[in-house]
């Protein structure tokens, strides 16, 4: 790493939130962020959704090399570009996706680009790191760390957006409307007319629901236990609901369906509710696992539930394409068919985040947004 007065030369200084410690609150304090490489992106700030993923991290569930900026789903505007940077220019309005692809191995030729490894859009050890402070270096969560007034991105970490559409609302793209309606369209492919259950009606969940509203399901079954959530995934599109408290979740929604459902979704992060979303659905079903469940956790299933051919699938980000989707889920807000509008809880300011992680864990809001100042 070059000595601290060369890097600040080339860098400066920012607000950001940083976790130096698993299971502390995060603390807000001046990092230093680089300037682009050849193929990098400078974005000021304009939204970060506080999302559970973030939340899982800061509780241990998912190891991560400390200290760390955490924040996954933001909107920004181009401040400046690298020298190979042809896509966006400064005053580009933009979604960023942790989905960082290479464009050429495998997965993204195979036209799976939400599983490339994204070795090539990280910053090698042996160049000077993306954010730091002093002497020492500061993770990069997910290519991104948008808990924070600016980002250092690689070109692929972002798509370019209508500057009509407000960037709070837009921020929601980058990661729980992506996931969740990309679940639906990309992972499980719902079809038109067929019975959908939905565990947990966070931001993801909703988007979830909204995505099989759009994919056309004829009964679309959210499950949660709080029921000002599930009052509120009506307004998502959801033609059913069922408050998991003190319920066999998986035998009513087998009576609700006369035996099963045609598609299930995991929302939350749980063993139980994965081994239910499998349990409820019906013979040629499939069951799609969106949430975190945390690290190290074995799933149980009964095997000979293969015989009746029910699936159960992994989720990486909706499978996104996201220079395709996310564009198309801008439309689908301009023409009413995404519900941005009501998955968006309130706006806070950064020195607010430990607040909105901690309303996380009552699982009584969807998001909260932090603004920042872009002026």
């Amino acid at each position: 790493m070059p000595a601290p007065e060369t890097q600040a030369k080339r860098g400066k200084t920012m607000k950001a939130a940083v976790l130096h410690e698993v299971g502390k609150p995060l603390v807000i304090e001046e990092v230093m962020i680089d300037k682009p490489g050849p193929r990098e992106v400078l974005v000021r700030t304009a939204a970060a959704g506080v999302c559970h993923s973030d939340l899982h991290f800061v509780e241990g569930l998912y190891p991560y090399r400390l200290p760390v900026v955490l924040g996954h789903e933001s909107s920004g505007i181009v401040e400046q570009t690298g020298s190979d940077v042809t896509y966006v220019q400064p005053g580009d309005h933009v979604i960023t996706c942790l989905s960082a692809f290479c464009g050429h191995c495998e997965a993204c030729t195979t036209g799976h680009p939400s599983i490339c490894d994204g070795r090539e859009t990280r910053r090698r050890r042996d160049q000077s790191p993306r954010l730091h402070q002093e002497d020492k270096a500061v993770q990069q969560f997910a290519n991104l760390s948008s808990f924070a007034e600016q980002m250092l991105i690689h070109e692929h970490a972002l798509v370019k957006i209508s500057k009509e559409v407000p960037l709070d609302k837009a921020a929601l793209i980058g990661c729980g409307v992506t996931t969740g309606v990309g679940a639906v369209h990309n992972t499980a492919k719902v079809e038109v007319g067929s019975t959908v259950a939905i565990i947990g009606c966070g931001g993801v969940g909703l988007s979830c629901i909204n995505g099989a509203a759009i994919s056309g399901a004829g009964r679309i079954i959210a499950v949660d236990r709080v029921d000002n959530k599930l009052e509120l995934a009506k307004d998502f599109g959801a033609t059913d609901t069922v408050n998991a408290s003190g319920t066999d979740v998986v035998e009513h929604i087998k009576e609700m369906t006369s035996g099963g459902v045609h598609f299930s979704f995991e929302a939350i992060g749980l063993k139980e509710t994965t081994e239910q979303a499998f349990e409820m659905l019906r013979p040629g079903g499939t069951a799609t696992v969106i949430g975190m469940v945390p690290y190290g956790t074995k799933i149980e299933i009964h095997a000979a539930d293969f015989l009746q051919e029910k699936k159960l699938l992994g989720c990486a980000m909706g499978s996104n394409r996201f220079r395709v989707d996310m564009p198309r889920y801008v439309d689908f807000y301009r023409s009413g068919r995404l519900k941005l509008d009501q998955l968006l809880n309130k706006h806070i300011n950064l020195n607010e985040v430990n607040t909105a992680l901690d309303q996380l864990k009552t699982g009584e809001v969807a998001r909260n947004v932090i603004l920042f100042d872009t002026s």
